[in-house]
C-alpha cells in the first residue's frame, strides 16, 4: 500500500530465481524512519521479510560486506521470519551467522566482535506480541529514514535479482552470549556488592540480565525473566510508569536497593528508586554525563529534544560541552559516530556509550554502568533522586490524520509566534525555550501524532508556556482536541 492506499507489487520467489518471477505485496507502512515493523502475517509478512533480506543483502554487497549477523528477541514469530530473512541475504549472495535469541544489543556486539559490521536483529520491540520488525545495520551504518525508504524503493522496482545456486551465501550458527557478558564483566567494576530486582517484562533481555548482573556481583530478585513472547505480566516498555509497578512493589516488599527494567528487545533501561521514584533516562544522563566527563573534560554529550533543560546546564556545569539532536536512536547513533562524542542519550532510554563501550544502545550495558556508579555510594537512591529535577508533563500526544501531524507542525514552524520565548528551535519539531521552562511539540515518525513536552521550573511557569503553546496550536488547527 502507497501513500494513497495501493500496494506495490514485488517478487520474492521460492525457487531462487529473479525477484520478479512471481508476484507478492509488501506493505509500505512497515517501513518506518528508524526500522521495519509490522503486524505479523498482516502487514509483516514472511514473503515482506525474504524480500527485504535480498535488498539488505544487496545494500551490504554494494558497501563491501559479503557477511551479516542475524539475531532475534523472544517473540513466537522470530523464528519463521529469521529463516526468510536468512534465506533473502543468501539469495543475495551473503553468508549469515544465525546468533539465535539474544537481546538486539547482541546483534550490535557481534558485528563488532565477528567483524562483519552488518547485522539485523529481528524484534518487535516494546510493541505487542503480534507485531515483529527489524533493526539493521550496514557496514557500520544504522540503517534509518531514506535508506530505508531506499529498500522499499529497490523491492518495488522489481529489479532485485539473486545470485546462481553456486554463489549463494553460506548459513552457520554462532554464540555469542559469554563472550558478550565477559566483555562486559571485563569492563564494569562495582565497589562492593548490591542487591538489586530487574525487571525484564519477558522480553529477551530475560536470557542473559540476571547472569550478567549476578556475574558483576550482585544479588538479583528476578521480575518475570522468563522469555515469553505474549508478555503475559504486562507490556515490556519502561518508559510508561505502570509497567514499573512491580518492580516498584518489589523494591518496597524486599531489601533491594534499586530497580532495574528493560524493555521487550533489551536495548533501553528504566530505573526506580527504592523509595519508588522513576528516574527518567534524561536524569539518568546527567549521572552518566558527570561521571564520563570526570575522564573525558570538555567532551560533547548529546541529547535528543524531548530531554530536560536540566541535561545542558548538567553537562556545563560539569565542564562538558551539550548538543542537543533530534529524537530518534539511529538518529542520535549517527550523531553520536559522526562527532566522536563519548556519550549520547535521549529521552526514550536509549544510552549510547562510545567511552569504553562501541556507540550503541545497550540497556543491559548501560545498567551495568549505572550499578558501578552507583556501588560508591551507601545509598544509591539518594544520588539518583539529587539529580536535577522540574516540574515537567509526561509525553503528550495530540493525534491527527495520517501525514496530519507532520503539516501541522511545519505550520506552527512557519507561523507561530510564542510569547516571551529567547529560542526556537527547529531541528526536530518545535521546541521553545523561555527564561524558565520549555515546551516542545515534533510529529511522530512512527504514528499520527504531535508529540508535547513541557518543563518548567515552577507549576505557574509550567501553566503560561501551556497555555501559550495551547494558544499557538489552536491558531493553526481550530478545534484540536488537545491534550494539555
Amino acid at each position: 500500500m502507497d501513500e494513497h492506499g495501493s500496494y506495490a507489487a514485488v517478487s520474492c520467489p521460492s525457487n531462487r530465481s529473479e525477484l520478479n518471477s512471481m508476484t507478492t505485496t509488501i506493505s509500505p507502512s512497515i517501513f518506518k524512519a528508524y526500522d521495519i515493523r509490522g503486524v505479523v502475517d498482516d502487514t509483516l509478512t514472511v514473503d515482506a521479510v525474504r524480500a527485504i533480506g535480498l535488498a539488505l543483502g544487496a545494500l551490504a554487497r554494494k558497501a563491501g560486506t559479503r557477511e551479516t549477523v542475524i539475531g532475534r528477541d523472544g517473540r513466537l514469530s522470530g523464528p519463521k521470519l529469521v529463516a526468510a530473512l536468512s534465506d533473502g541475504f543468501r539469495a543475495a549472495g551473503v553468508d549469515v551467522i544465525d546468533i539465535g535469541m539474544v537481546p538486539t544489543p547482541v546483534v550490535y556486539y557481534a558485528t563488532f566482535k565477528l567483524g562483519t559490521g552488518t547485522g539485523v536483529a529481528v524484534t518487535g520491540s516494546h510493541n505487542p506480541p503480534d507485531y515483529n520488525g527489524l533493526k539493521m545495520v550496514i557496514a557500520g551504518d544504522a540503517i534509518y529514514g531514506d535508506a530505508i525508504q531506499g529498500l522499499r524503493e529497490a523491492i518495488a522496482s522489481g529489479a532485485l535479482a539473486e545470485v546462481p545456486e553456486a554463489r549463494r551465501g553460506g548459513l552457520r550458527s554462532e554464540d555469542l552470549s559469554a563472550r558478550y557478558l565477559a566483555r562486559i564483566t571485563g569492563d564494569v567494576k562495582l565497589a562492593r556488592p548490591m542487591k538489586i530486582a530487574i525487571d525484564c517484562g519477558n522480553g529477551v533481555a530475560g536470557a542473559l540480565a540476571p547472569q550478567l548482573f549476578r556475574g558483576l556481583g550482585c544479588e538479583v530478585v528476578e521480575l518475570f525473566c522468563e522469555v515469553d513472547g505474549t508478555f503475559p505480566n504486562h507490556h515490556p516498555d519502561p518508559a510508561h510508569p505502570e509497567n514499573l509497578q512491580d518492580l516498584i512493589r518489589a523494591l518496597r516488599d524486599t531489601d533491594a536497593e534499586l530497580g532495574l527494567a528493560f524493555d521487550g528487545d533489551g536495548d533501553r533501561l528504566g530505573v526506580v528508586t527504592k523509595d519508588g521514584q522513576i528516574i527518567y533516562p534524561d536524569r539518568q544522563l546527567m549521572l552518566f554525563a558527570e561521571d564520563v566527563l570526570s575522564r573525558n573534560p570538555g567532551a560533547e554529550i548529546i541529547f535528543d529534544v524531548k530531554c530536560s533543560r536540566n541535561v545542558a546546564a548538567h553537562v556545563r556545569r560539569h565542564g562538558g560541552r551539550p548538543t542537543m539532536w533530534r529524537t530518534g536512536h539511529s538518529l542520535v547513533k549517527a550523531k553520536l559516530k559522526e562527532t566522536g562524542a563519548p556519550l549520547a542519550g535521549e529521552m526514550s532510554g536509549h544510552t549510547f556509550f562510545k567511552e569504553r563501550w562501541y556507540g550503541f544502545d545497550d540497556g543491559l550495558y548501560t545498567g551495568a554502568r549505572l550499578l558501578e556508579i552507583l556501588s560508591r555510594h551507601a545509598d544509591p537512591s539518594a544520588v539518583l533522586n539529587a539529580l536535577p529535577n522540574s516540574p515537567a508533563t509526561p509525553e503528550l500526544q495530540l493525534k491527527t490524520a495520517e501525514g496530519e501531524n507532520f503539516t501541522l507542525v511545519e505550520e506552527l514552524k512557519r507561523t507561530a509566534k510564542f510569547e516571551g520565548a529567547t529560542e526556537v528551535i527547529k531541528i526536530d519539531g518545535v521546541r521553545v525555550e523561555y527564561p524558565d521552562g520549555f515546551g516542545l511539540a515534533r510529529p511522530s515518525n512512527t504514528t499520527p501524532v504531535v508529540v508535547i513536552r513541557f518543563e518548567a521550573d515552577t507549576p505557574e511557569a509550567l501553566a503560561r508556556i501551556q497555555a501559550d503553546f495551547r494558544r499557538a496550536i489552536l491558531a493553526v488547527k481550530p478545534g484540536a482536541a488537545l491534550p494539555f
